[in-house]
């Protein structure tokens, strides 16, 4: 039977970058709800890594094998990092991204230059079978936009704009953010770790 890795999210934009990442892994690919798991999760971590870790250690209890969850924000540093491990709940959670952007665009609206620096953070805890957790943090670094640009990706992808780019995260094809994402990234640091003591594991 091929293996599995559970990835602990239910947001299917995010697991299709996750497929397309980790599809030279040779092992099924599934969402929470793929694999029929939806614990209780309670998310009180004062870090992404922490929050991370929660998550994915909350499935890999139902679960077993290997878990994989991660934890991403936005951090503004003209707002102090905020939303930062707040991102998904900024303003409620049952607020709009559209709302979000706007009211992050307009408190920066005295922000010059590098005063609106700003980058995506994700972490990504990996539980093994036998309970070991490992973590990949990457970012991806860039600025607050002045008005959303991009139909592509989710949440907070409009409003950082990627200087070297010169587009927003929402504005990439999903190849080429696969490449520098803060997700793509972590996911590709810690697709390297797996592969390794698997590699491990045989020899």
């Amino acid at each position: 039977m091929k293996e599995t890795i559970v990835f602990a999210t239910g947001n299917e934009g995010k697991m299709r970058e996750i497929r397309l990442i980790l599809a030279d892994l040779g092992m099924e690919i599934l969402s929470m709800k793929d694999a029929g798991v939806n614990p209780e999760i309670n998310e009180n971590g004062k870090s992404f890594g922490e929050n991370a870790e929660i998550k994915a250690m909350a499935v890999w209890k139902e679960t077993g094998g290997i878990v994989l969850a991660d934890d991403s924000g936005l951090v503004v540093d003209y707002l102090g990092g905020e939303p930062g491990i707040l991102s998904a709940r900024y303003l409620g959670e049952d607020t709009s991204y559209a709302v979000k952007n706007q009211v992050i665009i307009d408190r920066l609206a005295e922000a010059e230059g590098e005063e609106r620096a700003a980058r995506f953070v994700c972490n990504i805890a990996a539980v093994l079978p036998d309970g070991r957790v490992i973590h990949t943090e990457e970012t991806m670094e860039g600025q607050i936009a002045r008005i959303p640009a991009g139909e592509g990706g989710f949440g907070y992808d409009p409003i950082l704009y990627l200087p070297q780019w010169n587009k927003t995260s929402a504005e990439l094809s999903i190849e080429e953010k696969n490449q520098i994402s803060h997700r793509g990234k972590a996911l590709q640091a810690v697709k390297d770790k797996l592969m390794a003591l698997y590699r491990e594991k045989k020899e």
